[in-house]
């Protein structure tokens, strides 16, 4: 892995880290003070130019990843991408990008407005993928896309960084199975992401996927700041397509929940 990248991960890492500290807590349990493999690293964006999935993709192909496999999520109106590198070491990258066309006149406003607000020179640098927002948006504005699209909403809020790594179970030293690794954080008090299940998933797809539910940060809003979810931590347990061959893909119906994990709502839900 060359510095670049290297460096490219840790800074991402570092900036995920400040929106989700529980991540840290996550490393300090499961790892024990071992190095922990990520799976995967999840991006969202815009179907909007410049900030399209093909455009920061290329930051990615730059570095060496190949697009390897294309889902749709027709309740959510989004289509995404998974990109994977020669170096097994590396995490899959998976960026999803929402169909903003398909929803009403109003969020298309909202987010062409906070889209028209980015230097299109800024896109072009790597370091854009852990950049934040570049837009100012009133928390009404935030109210009114939460009420359409939670992923709107979190990216509005949020901006463009990792919305969450995701430890590979496979490679998680003393553990056997994904359930595992679930009981381990619920005794260590994490909140995990119960929609559709604990466990997404199953060795039938060959994949299993968890995911706490999202950490709380606050956000400055034009008008005010509200503590709103921010990012999660997932974890992946992969099953053997063929003797040796683990599946690399990903499973609409299991990520379709694992969105769910950053849900404004069912966070307030869960509180009360």
């Amino acid at each position: 892995m060359s510095q670049q990248v290297e460096q490219f991960f840790e800074n991402l890492w570092n900036d995920y880290i400040k929106l989700t500290p529980s991540a840290a807590k996550v490393h300090q349990v499961l790892g024990q003070g071992r190095d922990i493999i990520n799976d995967h690293v999840a991006f969202r964006t815009f179907n909007q130019a410049p900030v399209r999935l093909a455009t920061l993709a290329k930051h990615f192909e730059a570095m060496g990843y190949k697009a390897c496999g294309d889902y749709h999520f027709e309740a959510k109106r989004l289509v995404a991408k998974h990109f994977e590198h020669d170096d097994p070491t590396l995490p899959k990258i998976f960026i999803s990008e929402l169909l903003v066309e398909e929803f009403s006149p109003e969020l298309q406003g909202i987010v062409k407005e906070l889209v028209a607000q980015i230097d299109p020179a800024k896109v072009e640098q790597s370091e854009f993928l852990y950049s934040g927002t570049h837009w100012q948006i009133s928390s009404n504005d935030y109210e009114r896309l939460l009420e359409e699209s939670e992923y709107a909403a979190w990216m509005a809020a949020f901006g463009f960084r990792a919305n969450h790594f995701t430890v590979n179970v496979n490679h998680l030293p003393d553990y056997e199975s994904l359930e595992q690794v679930n009981e381990t954080l619920k005794t260590a008090g994490f909140r995990l992401n119960s929609s559709g299940g604990e466990i997404k998933g199953s060795p039938d797809v060959y994949l299993e996927q968890s995911s706490t539910m999202a950490d709380h940060a606050p956000v400055r809003f034009s008008d005010m700041e509200k503590v709103i979810p921010s990012c999660f931590y997932e974890f992946a347990k992969r099953y053997e397509i063929a003797p040796n061959k683990l599946y690399t893909g990903f499973v609409a119906a299991s990520a379709d929940k694992i969105f769910e994990s950053t849900d404004a709502r069912a966070s307030a839900e869960k509180e009360s």
